[in-house]
């Protein structure tokens, strides 16, 4: 960054970093987005960073939003938002530093001082997808987290399951589904969906917290289960049900030329009769609907290869910053990569945290590492 002096009289190198924590968003994790916000803003040292909330409403305009903790929390009655404001907030380049700008209607713009590194927390389409991330490589702005390519592959669960393959990662079986297949001949998407075997999991193939997917027992339960995933994205992945207990890792990017760091892994447990699996209200709304052990109750040289696993996907898809990794364990022993969250759900009571507090990581200390990294991280082709 430049250390140029700004119109407030600072030099880049004089003050305290300027973290723009970007939340809300477009896509249907919006809520996800704002609680995910209440426990960055409440959390983050701000002894050590100057914080700016940026609200990103659903229409997509960027507004200073309030630092309260309490508006952004999340209830079973109330889903938090970002609401539309007559104030837009903007990032450009004035003077060699990135400034955000506050333009209000028959106002003179008014500058909020230089931003260091922006926190994205979006989840979901234009958010964890790459887009964001291209807005920000285009102002030469630094940012937490994964860059466009591996942001974009690892929002595509399509894509993301190709690069796995690539690797040497097993897979479990798949049809991915396009918008033209599915309606030039739907007959032939039911032949290869029924040819996986049931049950089978039809999946929006770029959506996130369960949004969408749906459990299917039989073919005559096929078709609604895609038109519901065709409500969050036009392309889908069905997978094929898998016998086997969910394991996730938490990786965090390794400092300078460090390899990435991995936590020990952790188990879901989600709670019978209402959850047949680990949907949105287990996530996010109920308390009590599901439950992390950390580490998981497998064997250790499992959970070493958890672990490898977890880096040699992190690596596969180019990841930074910070990413979720999840697998089946096979009553065999096998592992079977499910899938890469660039972006995963961080909410003190998500499992990416709580996975790293389980090994000796706290919420507060992470936020700091992740800040590290991208304050340290080159901005452009790396």
């Amino acid at each position: 960054m430049s250390h140029d002096t700004n119109t407030h009289g600072e030099t880049a190198s004089s003050r305290k970093p300027r973290v723009a924590v970007l939340f809300g968003g477009r896509s249907s994790e919006h809520a996800v987005s704002c609680v995910t916000a209440a426990g960055v803003l409440g959390a983050i040292n701000k002894d050590k960073y100057d914080v700016i909330p940026i609200g990103i409403a659903k229409t997509g305009q960027w507004v200073l939003a309030p630092a309260e903790t309490a508006q952004w929390s999340l209830a079973a009655s109330s889903l938090p938002e970002v609401v539309p404001s007559s104030d837009t907030v903007t990032l450009a380049e004035i003077g060699g530093e990135h400034q955000l700008i506050v333009a209000s209607p028959n106002q003179v713009p008014q500058e909020l001082g230089a931003v260091d590194v922006v926190f994205p927390l979006l989840h979901g389409p234009f958010g964890e997808d790459g887009t964001i991330q291209g807005l920000l490589e285009l102002s030469d702005t630094r940012y937490v987290g994964a860059g466009v390519l591996a942001s974009a592959v690892g929002m595509d669960k399509h894509y993301m399951k190709v690069v796995f393959e690539a690797a040497g990662l097993r897979v479990g079986p798949y049809v991915a589904v396009t918008d033209r297949q599915w309606r030039r001949d739907p007959e032939s998407v039911r032949k290869q969906v029924d040819r996986l075997g049931f049950p089978v999991f039809v999946k929006p193939a770029r959506a996130g917290s369960s949004m969408g997917i749906s459990k299917v027992d039989s073919l005559e339960e096929l078709d609604a289960a895609i038109e519901e995933a065709r409500r969050h994205d036009l392309k889908l992945v069905i997978e094929a049900g898998i016998v086997g207990r969910e394991i996730e890792c938490a990786v965090l990017e390794g400092r300078g030329t460090d390899a990435p760091r991995t936590s020990m892994p952790g188990e879901i447990e989600v709670s019978g009769g209402t959850h047949e699996f680990y949907d949105f209200n287990a996530k996010y709304v109920e308390d009590d609907a599901a439950a992390l052990s950390c580490p998981a109750d497998i064997p250790a040289e499992a959970i070493s290869r958890v672990r490898e696993l977890a880096a040699t996907a992190f690596d596969a898809v180019g990841a930074e910053g910070l990413s979720r990794v999840d697998f089946f364990y096979t009553p065999d022993g096998e592992l079977i990569i499910n899938e890469i969250n660039t972006m995963p759900g961080f909410t003190p009571k998500s499992m990416y945290p709580q996975m790293w507090a389980a090994s000796g990581l706290e919420y507060a200390d992470l936020i700091d590492e992740l800040i590290y990294l991208a304050l340290n991280r080159k901005t452009g082709l790396r």
